[in-house]
Order: structure tokens, then sequence, then C-alpha cells
């Protein structure tokens, strides 16, 4: 039988704030456990929390970045259950009526263009940490400890709708959403930390078959490898188990990167699980459209309005102006590539109409030999040491004939290890790599090689095109690679066409 995978996620997203979302306390990742939980996170009596509104309006921002309608009005709910790290006995979050309602994300999977839509982002509180793995207590027993110091960090939970079908599908979602909110600055983005945490939400059934299968959570997955691996052993588990004539059960599950599986945690609460009900000590969270316009003045520029721009106005493939827009540090490293190619341009009607090639040509060396040397160095483009105004410099040289594109890649290895300061220029003159474009120098070379290989000639005049492959590669040789490769492609094909 073949089967139709449904996925569905819930992102927590922890909240870049200076402080917690109900108390006064520090979020400061690291520090000593307790240090940073004061007497609103552990619960004492009498105490009562106070919202941060900087959580709040991280929340609007990813609501207006994803078209989602902002609630004026919105619930804080109290969920009750029963953990060692959970001093109040329930997590105070957000159930009827969420503050970001609908929405959607649009991105690729390979080339195709996938449009995934969101149900709700809710505000809530997180969870301390239980520390198990050979924790010694104080009389030197195998014991579990306690750090409070997570217990009240603001995370804003993401949820999809079901509409994910492959694997594949779900990484290209997640990472377009962990790329979204670190570009809008709501959230530093570092899974390792735990700031990027997905539960996946998995089930199969028949295809044609319009019902839901019973779904399992794999909770807390922290890289988005492991969410693929993940996806992919919990679907063979689920098919398998159904035709050996056994029933998913509705569970959470957790995923063992060291065995590659997912292993069963616990049952799957429902929400009537959880007891909800309104918090008596908050009041309903009312957002104006003052509070809504004041927060879309500090937005960014958006993803897809740059993607947009960049296939519009430069011309850039819609494939490429997504990668280009893949982050917000990529994005303005290619615009500032852009504008310092167009710093010498005569006039404006001179840059619009040199701009498409101008930025084909930037993009194609941004998407390709900087991204490779910056993903063999494990680094991102914050930390290329190329900068944008000296790659630049050096796709002038392209352009004006000074260097082929082949010589400009020696070029742009020296200046990221820093030769000559990174200048391409004094790159050039120092190591004698300027173009030859001299058509009678060309011809000359053209001659030599031709008369030293007359079997090569006679083959591509009997109609074998890898011959005259062949008579420009010994010509660049002669060259040292400095040859203008057009002029030598345009040269020796008429020699060779000549009767």
């Amino acid at each position: 039988m073949a089967y139709e995978i449904v996925i569905g996620l819930e992102t927590h997203t922890q909240l870049s704030t200076q402080t917690k979302i109900f108390s006064g306390s520090s979020t400061r990742y690291g520090a000593q456990p307790n240090t940073q939980a004061n007497e609103v996170d552990m619960a004492l009596p009498g105490t009562l929390p106070v919202m941060n509104r900087a959580a709040v309006e991280h929340a609007i921002r990813l609501g207006l970045a994803v078209g989602a309608t902002i609630a004026p009005r919105s619930i804080f709910a109290r969920k009750n259950y029963f953990y060692p790290d959970l001093p109040k006995n329930y997590q105070i979050s957000q159930y009827e009526i969420p503050v970001v309602l609908g929405g959607s994300l649009t991105f690729f999977v390979g080339d195709k263009e996938t449009t995934i839509n969101l149900t709700r982002a809710h505000l809530e509180e997180d969870a301390g940490k239980s520390l198990h793995d050979n924790y010694i207590g104080p009389h030197g027993e195998l014991s579990t400890g306690i750090d409070l110091n997570r217990t009240g960090t603001p995370l804003l939970e993401i949820v999809s709708e079901p509409e994910m079908r492959s694997a594949a599908e779900a990484v290209a979602y997640a990472k377009t959403l962990h790329s979204l909110v670190m570009w809008l600055g709501i959230c530093d983005g570092n899974m390792q930390e735990g700031s990027f945490r997905v539960d996946v939400n998995v089930s199969v059934r028949p295809v044609g078959q319009k019902e839901f299968g019973t779904r399992c959570e794999i909770k807390n997955v922290n890289s988005f490898r492991f969410i693929e691996r993940a996806i992919n052993y919990e679907v063979r588990r689920q098919i398998e188990l159904i035709e050996d004539g056994g029933k998913v059960v509705q569970e959470t599950r957790l995923y063992d990167a060291d065995l590659d599986e997912t292993r069963s945690m616990r049952s799957k609460e429902d929400a009537h699980d959880y007891r909800y009900f309104p918090d008596p000590d908050l009041p309903p969270l009312v957002i104006g459209q003052d509070w809504i316009a004041q927060v879309q003045q500090s937005m960014p520029a958006l993803p897809d309005a740059l993607r947009h721009r960049f296939v519009n106005e430069f011309g850039i493939a819609p494939i490429d102006a997504a990668q280009l827009s893949s982050s917000r540090a990529m994005a303005t490293y290619f615009l500032d590539v852009i504008s310092a190619l167009e710093v010498d341009s005569a006039d404006a009607a001179n840059v619009l109409a040199l701009r498409p090639a101008r930025a084909k040509l930037a993009a194609n060396w941004l998407m390709g030999e900087v991204s490779a040397t910056l993903n063999r160095e494990e680094k991102d483009i914050s930390q290329c040491p190329v900068s944008a105004t000296m790659l630049a410099a050096l796709l002038k040289r392209i352009l004006d004939n000074t260097i082929s594109n082949k010589i400009a890649r020696d070029v742009f290895a020296a200046m990221w290890t820093g030769e000559e300061n990174g200048q391409p220029d004094a790159i050039i003159a120092a190591k004698g790599l300027t173009q030859i474009n001299d058509s009678g120098a060309i011809e000359a070379m053209i001659d030599a090689v031709l008369a030293a290989n007359a079997a090569i000639v006679a083959e591509y005049r009997a109609g074998k095109q890898k011959a005259f492959n062949s008579l420009v590669g010994q010509i660049m040789k002669a060259a040292k690679g400095k040859a203008n490769p057009q002029q030598v492609n345009d040269l020796l094909k008429a020699k060779l066409d000549q009767a």
C-alpha cells in the first residue's frame, strides 16, 4: 500500500529579551545553576507576574512578517502539569486566544516554491531544566538536579498547519523560519543552546484517505539534520507497524541521534489533560493599532520583499533570489556589492542598463566562490574576510577585462588570506595577472599552437568539437591563463574556419 506522510511543526522560539517574560531575572545563557531565578520564577507565595513588553513586540514583529492577524485582545492561561523543574506546577501560556493568528511562510524545496500556512503563534514561559546525567547530590548519591535559570524565559511557540508531506519539506520550512526569526532580530537562532527547538508531529495515511492517521510528536529536535532523520525513521516505524497489523498509538517520542531512532517518552496528552483556564493573575493582553503601527515602522525589509526585488529589478532567477535572501546578512552583502559596483557609473541610464549583468555576476560569485569558501571554513557571510566593497573591486576587474573570471578566482583566494591587504588591484599587479587583450599577441600564440598540432586541427575540421576545446586549452596554457578567453575563442574559430 502507498502512504502519504503528514507533518506539522511546533517551533519553540526563545525571544531575544534581556529579562524573562514575567519577571526581571536575566535571560543570559550559561550562568551558574539557579543564579538567575528570583522569587517570581520560583513561585514563592505572594509573588505576581508582570508582562514583558519587549516579548509582546517580538510576537507582533513575527505576526507582521508572516501576514498574520495580531489579536487585539489575547488571554494568558495556566497549563497544568507536574514536573520537578516547574515550580508553580503550571506553565503560563496562551490557549483559546493567542497573540498571533494565521499567516504563512513561502520557501523553496529544491526548485519548487511552496507555501505552508501557520495556525498560530502564542507567547509562553519556558520551564526549568532537570539534570539527570551523572548528577551527584550533596551526599555523593546519584540524583536529579534542578536548574531554574531557564524558568520564565520568554518563548513564542509557532505552530504550522499539518501541510508538509516530506522530511525535505519540513527541513526547508524549519530553515526558512529559523532565518526569519533571526532576520527580525527576535531570536538568536542558537539551536545548540536551545533557542530554537522543534517538536515534529508525524502521521501516515493511505494515499487518497482524507482522515489523518494517528500522530506522534517527536519532542525538542535541535538540528535540521536530526529533523530529517527523525521524520524518516518515524515514518518507517509507523508504516511497518501498520503493515504488521499493529496500531500507531498517540504518544510523545524522543529522537536518539546516536542510535538514529525515536523512542517512546510518554503518552501524548490532549488539551483537556492540561486543564487550561485563564490565569487570574494576568489581565488580558490588549494590543492597539497604534502599537502595531509603531512596531511596523521599526521592521526591516523582509525576505519576500527583497526576493521579489532581486527578481524584478535585478533580473535574478527566483530560486537564486531565494538563496540570496536566505539571511539578512547575505541579502545586505549582496546589495552592498551592487551599490559598490554602481559607484563609477556615469549616469542613471547606465546604472539601470548595466544593473542586470552586474547583479548576475555578483550573484554567481556570492552563491559560488564566496559561499563555497565560507562552507569549507565553516563560517557564515558575517565572518567573510572579503568585504562587499573588496569583492566589488574584484568584479570590476572582470567587467573591464583586466582579468578573466578564472584568474579572478586566484585573486579572490589571495584576498581571502589577506595578501596585499586583500586589495585586488595590488594582488593583480604583484602577481602580474593582467589579462592579455592584444589581438596581435593572441593571434601569434594561436598560430604557434595550430602549427604544432596539425592532427588536432584536422580532427576539428572533420567535425570533432572536442578538438576545439583541446586547442583552446593549449593556447591558454601558452598564455599562462592570462589571454582573454572570448578573444581566444573568436580568433581561433575564425582561423580554423578559413578555407
